[in-house]
């Protein structure tokens, strides 16, 4: 025994089917590739055969106490707008369905339902948490799920999901890798919760590899309003060995990565007064605790995030491989303070209907079925996203064979396990440094002691 086993969970909500039963899944998907139409679903009937509108759908919660992503479906019904102002895809008309799963596990099974009732061929670029929820009625009429958030382990887990990200498991491991030459001490902020507790193996996985010792552990409940006690533990642990009037000369800065979701501009600002009494340390978190947004509205260059360093799945904002899809905003979606380029539900939208625009381009004048859709992504179709992430392929076998993919550590539909460094600097997020970082071995050597 090596001490190695599979990683059960993330820092992901606790919404997610287990692996082994999602692996069992993966028979049956072999087993009906060969059928055009696809298990449970009967040939002709999926939205956008013959020549009428291509039919797919988008969800994400909005309007809620928790997570929004109202611009991923307002973003797809730009897009829409966009490619059939351009004469469709192959010709055909796409018609995008929108639902809000409102951060609830009968709401996204509604939403799921829905897309069965409408004969859709696919979901696009959608966020939720209810993988046990929205996952079900879908396997069941084997409607493919392109481009999730990767806010669940079900994700990377279903066969008829293609997530073109690597969720949150490759951006704390990714982070953990940069901090191991950056960072002197570093101490982790997390959930006191069972899901929580898989957060320091992510992190501790990226520093170890960088020759790092584990990061100190401050655990904090999920749901608090101020976390001064946990910011004071925090800095304590990562200044430990540090004169209060400084850095030690030639040593380096601790680090404070908070990972609390949603509450993490909650944890900043009990850090933001209980740091002052502390040698100098730097912070660092994973996309989707803070984007611009979030470092604008707290102050900019003059905010608790100035100097953070962040990891991401993609290029920054300002990158110009974004140029084509801040032209489908701009032409098509111009003042609707729903989409924001630099939101990265948004950017993941893009890249989900740019993998779908491609899949249906392959087909031809062949049937565009639920079907078709998986078959010809299963067979190893090979995706550019202009620069935005690495090469985009799925194949069955090497899922499940190739000792190159993550299948080990439980997620075996992962197909981009590359993240970006970020830092804000002068109150903007800008590129650390050069390009991508895979995170794959990273995350293979992952150790749950």
């Amino acid at each position: 025994m090596t001490g190695r086993r599979r990683i059960r969970s993330t820092f992901l909500p606790r919404h997610h089917r287990p692996v082994r039963a999602t692996a069992l899944a993966a028979g049956a998907l072999v087993a009906c590739a060969s059928l055009a139409a696809g298990c449970g679903v009967v040939p002709g009937t999926t939205g956008g055969s013959g020549d009428g509108p291509i039919k797919v759908m988008t969800w994400a919660p909005s309007d809620t106490k928790a997570t929004n992503k109202p611009g991923m479906p307002a973003f797809a019904q730009a897009y829409a707008r966009w490619i059939n102002s351009k004469g469709g895809i192959n010709g055909r008309k796409l018609t995008v369905l929108t639902c809000n799963d409102h951060n609830d596990g009968v709401s996204a099974a509604k939403c799921a339902r829905r897309a069965v009732k409408e004969n859709v061929v696919a979901v696009i670029g959608s966020y939720s948490q209810y993988a046990d929820s929205f996952f079900p009625p879908l396997e069941s009429a084997g409607i493919p799920y392109i481009g999730g958030y990767g806010v669940t382990n079900a994700e990377f887990t279903s066969p008829l999901s293609y997530p073109v990200n690597g969720g949150q498991p490759t951006l704390l491991a990714g982070l953990g890798k940069a901090l191991a030459t950056a960072c002197g001490n570093v101490t982790l902020v997390r959930p006191d919760t069972i899901a929580g507790d898989e957060l320091p193996v992510l992190l501790d996985s990226g520093l170890t590899t960088g020759g790092h010792r584990a990061a100190g552990d401050v655990r904090a409940a999920d749901d608090a309003s101020e976390y001064s006690a946990q910011s004071t533990k925090a800095l304590d642990g990562s200044t430990s060995g540090t004169p209060a009037s400084g850095s030690v000369s030639g040593a380096k800065e601790g680090c404070v990565v908070p990972a609390l979701g949603d509450r993490t501009s909650t944890f900043m600002d009990s850090f933001r007064r209980a740091r002052e009494d502390y040698p100098q340390v730097r912070t660092a978190m994973a996309m989707g605790s803070v984007d611009q947004t979030v470092v604008d509205a707290s102050g900019g260059a003059s905010g608790p995030y100035e100097g953070s360093y962040i990891t991401g799945w993609y290029p920054v904002e300002s990158d110009a491989r974004w140029a084509a899809m801040k032209k489908v905003i701009s032409e098509e979606a111009f003042g609707d303070n729903r989409i924001d380029s630099a939101d990265a539900g948004v950017q993941t939208t893009w890249i989900a209907y740019t993998v779908f625009k491609k899949a249906v381009e392959s087909l031809g004048s062949g049937e565009v079925s639920a079907g078709n859709i998986r078959a010809t992504l299963n067979n190893g179709l090979k995706i550019p996203t202009g620069g935005l992430t690495p090469t985009l392929r799925w194949t069955t076998r090497d899922t499940w064979s190739s000792a190159d993919d993550l299948a080990s550590v439980g997620f075996p539909r992962m197909v981009n396990a590359h993240v970006t460094l970020q830092v804000v600097r002068q109150g903007q997020l800008v590129a650390a440094r050069k390009g991508f970082t895979d995170v794959t071995r990273t995350l293979q050597n992952a150790d749950v002691n």
